[in-house]
């Protein structure tokens, strides 16, 4: 078939997809979203960021099983969460029911079936995209549980340097693909929804009652000291998890500009709200707008493009982990 008559096929193709309401198949959703920026305004930037945070999700899933299997299970810990349960149940039926796995390590597969109603929430209560992206990013964590060999001894015998260095990894991973718009499944799925449901619901206070159960069976079935060094990692891990994902971080911009049209673009292109009021310059005397509106830092850079592109002589200040209440929309 010769060049051009591959791209008529092509185009028949994407024609007839765009003229669909819905795509057959649930997984296709998120690729559908692809082919609908290709094809609606031609924004080459779009579909970069897309196809980036894809790459990134599966990036996220597979660093959080790595720094698992190599730094944290060798050393016989537990992570928190539902990957934690998935890890108990292995060592339970392997131990106590004396289930011979071979090589294999079914956590991943174990967690992965755990997730499965979880799936099913995120695509029926948050979005399509996040539950695309979410079934990428635990997809690749099952693949690479079971790909990533686990050392036969520890990589480092220092337990403590074990536990920050695979905390650190694991929560990039896990910080990585809530920041590209999806989650690591699990107990991330349960915070997403029910922070966009509940203003006030704290992800941590979630967290931390179901890895009490988690490091509490831990304890009673194994020892205080597995327990101890697990919640140090897990610790460790959620930490690097909230630096990481920035749309959990809120900021104020106040702005100060001589251009109204500012404070429209915001308010149409982010759909943030915006208090301003009329100021002027100590030294010059001349009226300036200050705007004030309240964003995640994951949007500074399409703030800062927005405010840069309508007046290159603004002026910005940013405050950082601002504690906010009232009709604030937490987009994560």
């Amino acid at each position: 078939m010769t060049v051009p008559a591959a791209s008529a096929v092509l185009t028949v193709i994407v024609k007839k997809l765009l003229n669909r309401k819905r795509p057959v198949g649930i997984a296709l959703t998120g690729f559908y979203d692809i082919i609908l920026t290709i094809a609606g305004d031609g924004d080459s930037m779009k579909l970069q960021k897309i196809m980036y945070d894809y790459v990134y999700v599966v990036i996220g899933g597979f660093l959080f099983a790595v720094g698992l299997n190599l730094f944290i299970v060798p050393l016989d810990l537990y992570s928190g969460g539902v990957i934690g349960m998935a890890q108990i149940i292995r060592t339970v039926l392997a131990q106590y029911a004396h289930m011979d796995f071979g090589q294999l390590d079914i956590a991943g597969i174990i967690n992965f079936l755990m997730n499965v109603p979880l799936f099913i929430l995120a695509y029926r209560s948050i979005s399509r995209k996040f539950f695309v992206k979410t079934l990428l990013c635990v997809l690749t964590q099952t693949v690479a549980f079971t790909i990533v060999m686990i050392p036969s001894t520890p990589i480092l015998d220092d337990v403590l340097a074990a536990c920050l260095i695979g905390g650190l990894i694991c929560g990039f991973g896990i910080g990585l693909a809530l920041r590209s718009g999806g989650s690591g499944g699990g107990l991330d799925i349960l915070g997403v929804y029910f922070t966009k449901k509940f203003s006030d619901f704290s992800v941590g206070r979630l967290s931390n009652i179901i890895n009490v159960l988690v490091f509490g069976v831990c304890a009673i079935l194994f020892n205080v000291t597995t327990a101890i060094y697990s919640i140090i990692y897990t610790a460790c891990m959620y930490l690097v998890v909230d630096k990481t994902h920035y749309q959990n971080i809120n900021m104020t911009a106040m702005i100060f500009t001589k251009e109204e049209e500012v404070q429209e673009s915001i308010m149409k292109e982010m759909g943030r709200g915006v208090t301003y009021w009329k100021g002027a310059g100590a030294y010059t005397k001349t009226d300036t707008h200050i705007l004030v509106t309240v964003i995640s830092k994951y949007e500074v850079t399409q703030l800062k493009k927005i405010i840069y592109k309508i007046d290159p002589r603004a002026f910005v200040i940013f405050n950082e982990g601002m504690s906010i209440s009232g009709n604030f929309e937490k987009r994560l």
